[in-house]
C-alpha cells in the first residue's frame, strides 16, 4: 500500500526526505494551472526556473523563435517577460517552450528536485494526475507539495491537495498522514464551489483587485484538461505525448 503526505509550504520541504519519493506539485494561482493550460494548447514544454535571471540564461543557448519568457515575481510581471495567466497564453505557447519564473510554483519544483518523479498538478488536471499516480505510484509513497505564498500557507493549493487525496482514496490504495488526511477532510467539507474558495485566498484577492477575477473562474474548472506535466531532465512534459511517441 502506497502513501500520501501533504507539505503545506515550499519551505517545509525536506529535500533528503523527498529521495525515491513521487512529488507532485501545487500551485494553483497559478504556475501549475498555467504549466497544464500552456501544455495542453501545444507547448513544447515548460522550463521552470528560480528567478528571471536564471530564465534569461536558460534562454541564451536557444533560438529567438523557440521559446517564450514568462514570469512574476511577488505578484508583478518580470520586465520583458509575458504574463504568467493561463488563458492569455493559450495561443502565444503553441508550439514553443515556455521558460517559466514564479516566485512560488517553479521554485517549489526545483526545491523537490531530489524526488523520483515530479508531477505539476492543478485544478484543471487533477484527475488526469490521480490516474497517472493510481496506473504507475500506487504502492510508493506520494508527497504533494503545495507551494505555498511568499513563505506563507496557501488556502488554494490545500484545496487542490484535498481534491487529489480525494481522488485518489475513492478506492483503497493510499494510507493517509495526518496532514493529507487533513487535507481530504477539508476538501470534502467545503460547501463552496472551487471559484468561491480561490476567490477567498489571499493570492485570490489580490488577482482580483488586478482585474483577473476570469482567470480565477478560469482555473476553477475541475478535470477539464488530461494534461499530466512531468518532470524530464529540466522540462516538464505531456506525460501524454511521451507514451503516444513511444508507441
Amino acid at each position: 500500500m502506497g502513501k500520501i503526505h501533504v507539505v503545506i509550504r515550499k519551505e517545509e520541504i525536506d529535500e533528503v526526505k523527498m529521495d525515491n519519493k513521487i512529488a507532485v506539485v501545487f500551485d494553483v494561482l497559478l504556475a501549475t494551472s498555467t504549466i497544464t493550460t500552456v501544455l495542453h494548447h501545444g507547448a513544447v514544454s515548460v522550463i521552470p526556473v528560480l528567478d528571471g535571471n536564471q530564465a534569461r540564461d536558460r534562454a541564451a543557448g536557444m533560438n529567438k523563435d523557440e521559446y517564450i519568457l514568462v514570469g512574476e515575481y511577488e505578484g508583478r510581471t518580470i520586465e520583458g517577460f509575458l504574463d504568467p495567466n493561463p488563458s492569455a497564453l493559450k495561443d502565444t505557447a503553441a508550439g514553443k517552450k515556455v521558460i517559466l519564473s514564479t516566485t512560488n510554483g517553479t521554485v517549489a519544483v526545483h526545491k523537490s528536485s531530489q524526488a523520483k518523479k515530479i508531477y505539476a498538478c492543478s485544478l484543471l488536471n487533477s484527475k488526469a494526475i490521480a490516474d497517472a499516480l493510481l496506473a504507475s505510484h500506487e504502492d510508493e509513497t506520494v508527497i504533494i507539495v503545495c507551494s505555498g505564498s511568499s513563505g506563507q500557507f496557501s488556502l488554494e493549493d490545500f484545496y487542490g491537495a484535498g481534491y487529489l487525496i480525494h481522488q485518489l482514496t475513492a478506492q483503497e490504495g493510499f494510507s493517509l498522514s495526518d496532514s493529507a488526511m487533513t487535507a481530504k477532510l477539508f476538501y470534502e467539507g467545503s460547501i463552496q464551489e472551487p471559484a468561491g474558495v480561490l476567490g477567498k485566498s489571499r493570492v485570490g484577492k489580490m488577482l482580483e483587485e488586478y482585474g483577473f477575477r476570469e482567470e480565477i473562474t478560469f482555473i476553477s474548472n475541475r478535470d477539464c484538461f488530461r494534461t499530466v506535466p512531468v518532470l524530464i531532465g529540466d522540462e516538464l512534459v505531456d506525460f501524454n505525448r511521451i507514451k503516444v511517441s513511444s508507441n
